[in-house]
């Protein structure tokens, strides 16, 4: 049999990352080039500076990808490249880039869903994955919960209604002073401190299975600064500071994992896989590892490098919509928003 090999793109944010995937889960190579230094300062990802760093990024990263999967253009039997969500002026400097190659060689062109191509890498790390499967995606611009039927084929069943998980904790660490991006920063703080020291509430937790963090992230401002802000800014020891950070932390996981096993119950749920930024949690993977009711699903925890933006994901999910007749043609568009 003729191996398919296809090169995936992704732009959609602050990773220039591409990747050639040989039939639909072996990755050949999965390159990722990260823009934390640039926006660090900003303490946030700034469209225009992220846009401008992938021009500059996407060629020797596609090439790259290509050089160490040892595959020339020509081998390719498809192009796959993130056309949404994400940020426009992003999403369209790695179209154009696949636009080319494909025109060049004509190779057939595949929009990918972002949100969709983070479930398929649940699929890649294990294909017979029971279903229907319960899939959460959560990162700084993502949280939402989808039900998912099969590969490329999910339904979104909860998402936020106003900071996604990931920008909780960015903006979480900017007020306790730690460095950017906040999730890896109050994790490693958290290590030392004790989750119980502050309560704070856990929006929405009795009720849908949407998500609401900016009210922990306010909880964490009044708490240091009172309700009408008018204290100034406490100095804070660094046990204070990691006492904060793990229930902070600990509030923004119970919402995940709440609504993880009332979805799950829900829906009858076989199996559950997880993805975005947040997904590399450890908490997040302990609490549902040891929560009686989702402790007795399939649980799938793609590898860590899965679960960041990357290539391999949108090329795993391009095979699959190749193989079920799924192309499109050099007329493929950006679109900012999800689908539903």
């Amino acid at each position: 049999m003729t191996d398919n090999l296809v090169l995936g793109i992704e732009s959609s944010c602050d990773e220039t990352a591409a990747a050639v995937v040989r039939n639909g889960t072996e990755i050949l190579s999965n390159v990722v080039h990260s823009q934390i230094e640039l926006h660090s300062r900003f303490r946030g990802v700034v469209p225009e500076i992220a846009s401008r760093s992938h021009t500059t990024r996407v060629l020797p990263i596609l090439l790259g990808a290509l050089r160490e999967a040892e595959v020339a253009p020509e081998d390719l039997t498809a192009i796959a490249v993130t056309n949404r969500p994400g940020m426009i002026g992003c999403l369209l400097v790695g179209i154009a880039a696949a636009k080319s190659l494909s025109w060049l060689g004509g190779t057939p062109l595949i929009g990918v869903d972002h949100i969709l191509a983070h479930i398929h890498a649940g699929f890649m790390t294990r294909p017979d994955l029971a279903l229907p499967c319960l899939s959460l995606v959560a990162s700084g611009g993502h949280s939402a919960l989808y039900h998912v039927r099969g590969p490329g084929d999910a339904e979104r069943v909860g998402s936020t209604r106003d900071d996604a998980a990931g920008e909780a904790f960015d903006k979480g660490a900017a007020i306790l002073g730690l460095t950017y991006p906040g999730g890896p920063s109050i994790q490693a703080a958290a290590k030392d401190g004790d989750p119980e020291a502050v309560k704070f509430p856990r929006p929405l937790l009795h009720k849908s299975l949407d998500f609401s963090f900016s009210g922990v992230k306010t909880a964490l401002l009044y708490h240091l600064r009172g309700s009408g802000l008018t204290r100034p800014m406490p100095e804070l020891s660094r046990a204070e500071v990691c006492d904060l950070a793990a229930s902070y932390q600990a509030a923004i996981v119970d919402c995940l994992v709440t609504k993880l096993r009332r979805a799950a119950e829900q829906f009858g749920s076989k199996a559950l896989t997880i993805g975005g930024g947040v997904a590399r949690n450890e908490l997040l993977r302990e609490r549902i590892t040891s929560d009686p009711v989702l402790s007795e699903l399939e649980q799938v925890f793609p590898p860590m490098d899965l679960c960041s933006d990357n290539g391999a994901m949108v090329a795993g999910l391009g095979a699959h919509l190749f193989a079920t007749g799924q192309v499109d043609d050099l007329r493929l568009d950006a679109t900012a928003t999800a689908r539903r």
